[in-house]
C-alpha cells in the first residue's frame, strides 16, 4: 500500500471518528433518586453532568419505574433536563394521565430536534436535572424513581466525568479536537516526507 494511501485512510478514519464523538449519549441511571418538592425546591434531587460547550440536547429516551406516594399522583413525579441557568430545556412527567398513587413503569422515546424542543447548554457545558412534583403533597418525599435510566442524545459536545472542583487543571481538548489535530500533523508529515523525495 502506497504511503499517500495510508495518509488518506487515516484522514478518513479520524473524520469518521471525530464526527461519531458529536453524538454522544448520556445515559442517568436513577435508582433511588427522589422527588420531593415542586420544581425549584431545595430538597428535589438536582444532578448535573458535563456534556461539553454549547452541546446539544436533541433527543431523549427512558425506562422508569416510579412510586407516587398517596395522596401524591403519578402524573405529578416529573423531570426538568435544562442547562445550568435553568434557561433553557424540557419539562416532562413519564406518568402523565395517570391521576392515582401507586407504583408504575413508563418508557418512551422523543425526537427534541423533530418536536422543536432541542437545546443548548451554555458555554459551561452543564446539562442540570431536577427530579420534582407537580403538586407538593407532603411534608418529605412525595415520589420516588424506584430504578430505571434515561438516555440524552448530545450533539456537538463530549460527555466527561465529573470534574471535582478542587482539582486543579488545565484546558484539555476534547477528543474530537485531538483527533482532527493528530490527523492534520500526519498529513504535514506526509507532505514534508513527500516534498524531500521530489528534491
Amino acid at each position: 500500500m502506497k504511503l499517500s494511501s495510508v495518509a488518506k485512510a487515516l484522514a478518513s478514519l479520524s473524520f469518521f471518528a471525530c464526527t461519531s464523538l458529536f453524538a454522544a449519549p448520556l445515559t442517568v441511571d436513577i435508582a433511588g433518586v427522589q422527588s420531593n418538592g415542586e420544581l425549584g425546591d431545595p430538597g428535589n434531587t438536582v444532578l448535573t453532568y458535563n456534556v461539553g460547550a454549547n452541546a446539544t440536547i436533541t433527543a431523549v429516551s427512558y425506562s422508569v419505574n416510579v412510586t407516587a406516594f398517596t395522596p401524591s399522583w403519578l402524573s405529578e413525579i416529573g423531570l426538568a433536563f435544562t442547562d445550568s441557568d435553568f434557561f433553557e430545556g424540557v419539562i416532562f412527567n413519564p406518568g402523565a394521565g395517570d391521576e392515582f398513587p401507586g407504583t408504575a413503569t413508563y418508557s418512551d422515546s422523543a425526537d427534541l430536534t423533530a418536536l422543536g424542543l432541542s437545546f443548548n447548554v451554555g458555554a459551561d457545558g452543564i446539562l442540570r436535572l431536577e427530579f420534582y412534583e407537580d403538586f407538593d403533597d407532603l411534608s418529605g418525599t412525595d415520589g420516588r424513581w424506584n430504578f430505571g435510566t434515561i438516555t440524552f442524545n448530545v450533539e456537538g459536545g463530549t460527555v466527561l466525568p465529573p470534574v471535582d472542583p478542587g482539582t486543579p487543571g488545565g484546558e484539555v481538548p476534547e477528543p474530537a479536537s485531538a483527533l482532527l489535530i493528530g490527523a492534520g500533523l500526519a498529513a504535514l508529515g506526509y507532505r514534508r516526507r513527500a516534498a524531500k523525495q521530489v528534491h
